[in-house]
Formats: structure tokens, C-alpha cells, sequence
């Protein structure tokens, strides 16, 4: 929870000069919270780098693409778990995105996370300006879910089906909250994939 400090608690500095330059930064339903203007993109990304995550596919169904419709993904490694009761999990999505888009308008989507040996599906999806997901989805398993009519991937760690909740725009980037419908993993697997400094890499 943030929380405004009193104006006796804040540090405080005999020469103004030497002060950080700060520029107020708007919380929804909270106060404005400083923000440092020193950080570049570069330090930015190089300090998150270092954070490992795990990799997962998005997909989602666009019922108005075509005659039958088009099956979009996306790789992400910004997705986690929210909320036990009910069961909720979170995915960060880039504003005007085609993914970003689709979800603004189709509530249902699915999650697969990759296992190690699945980095070419993450690289497949992750690539920038391409014509077609439909070429995408070709030579690789999948199943389509019946609770959200998104593709699963065959072979990955585990899946879920779920319905968004809520949608909340956070800089440059949407972090969609949705509620799992379905849930399943499998009993033997080789291990996660994750990425950490740019690359894809096993656990271990």
C-alpha cells in the first residue's frame, strides 16, 4: 500500500541543487508518488534482465478474422499468479498490440507455459512485424480448449483457460487479470523454460 510521508520525515538537503530531480507520478486512487527522471531505457531493461521468469504462450481466438476466424499467440514472461479465492492470474500486454486489441474485444484466452525443450515456440511467436499467426500455429501440437476455444500447446508444462476480469493500462503496457476456468498440468515434465538476460535457458 502506498502511503504519503509527512513533510518532517522526507529527507532534506541544505542545497537545493543537490536535490534529485523528481517528477510526480499519478497512482490511480492514490496520492502522486515522486519518480526519478535519471533512469535510461537501458539501465531499465539491464536491471529487469536480471530477474529470471518463466515463458508462456498466450492464445486467444478471433472469431471476426475470416470466415473461420484466426488463432492469434503471443509469448510473454510477464505473467503471474494473482489470487487463490477465486483463482486469478495476471499477464502484461503492449498497448495497441495485436494481442492488446484482441483482448479489448475477446474476453477468452488461454495460457500455456513452455517447457524447455519449447524455446523455438517461444522465439516463433515473439518475432516482431509478422503477416500471419495461422503460419505460426503449423507444425506444432496443439488442441483447442473447449472453455475459452483457444489453442492449448501440446507438450507444455501446464494449461489454463481463462476469462478476463478486469483490464488495467499501465504505462505502455495493459495488464490483463483474468479467472482461470480450467486448469491442468502434466505429471512428468523436463523442466520449465525461462529467459533471463535476453536469452532462453533451462532450469539448472
Amino acid at each position: 500500500m502506498f502511503t504519503k510521508t509527512a513533510a518532517a520525515d522526507r529527507p532534506t538537503t541544505a542545497d537545493p541543487a543537490a536535490a534529485p530531480t523528481v517528477t510526480p507520478t499519478s497512482v490511480p486512487g492514490g496520492p502522486s508518488i515522486p519518480h526519478s527522471v535519471g533512469v535510461s531505457d537501458e539501465e531499465f531493461r539491464a536491471a529487469l534482465s536480471r530477474l529470471a521468469a518463466g515463458v508462456v504462450l498466450i492464445t486467444a481466438h478471433d472469431p471476426d478474422d475470416g470466415p473461420r476466424g484466426e488463432d492469434v499467440g503471443m509469448t510473454a514472461t510477464a505473467f503471474l499468479s494473482v489470487s487463490l479465492e477465486p483463482p486469478l492470474v495476471m499477464v502484461s500486454v503492449r498497448n495497441d498490440s495485436r494481442m492488446d486489441d484482441l483482448l479489448e474485444q475477446q474476453p477468452l484466452w488461454a495460457v500455456s507455459v513452455l517447457s524447455a525443450g519449447q524455446s523455438h515456440i517461444a522465439g516463433r511467436f515473439a518475432m516482431k512485424n509478422r503477416i500471419s499467426d495461422r503460419l505460426l500455429f503449423e507444425g506444432i501440437a496443439h488442441e483447442r480448449g473447449e472453455a475459452a476455444g483457444a489453442l492449448l500447446i501440446g507438450g507444455a508444462l501446464a494449461t489454463l483457460e481463462c476469462r478476463t476480469e478486469q483490464r488495467v493500462v499501465a504505462g505502455d503496457h495493459t495488464l490483463v487479470i483474468g479467472r482461470v476456468l480450467t486448469a491442468s498440468a502434466l505429471a512428468d515434465d523436463d523442466g520449465p523454460l525461462t529467459y533471463f538476460r535476453g536469452k532462453y535457458r533451462r532450469l539448472g
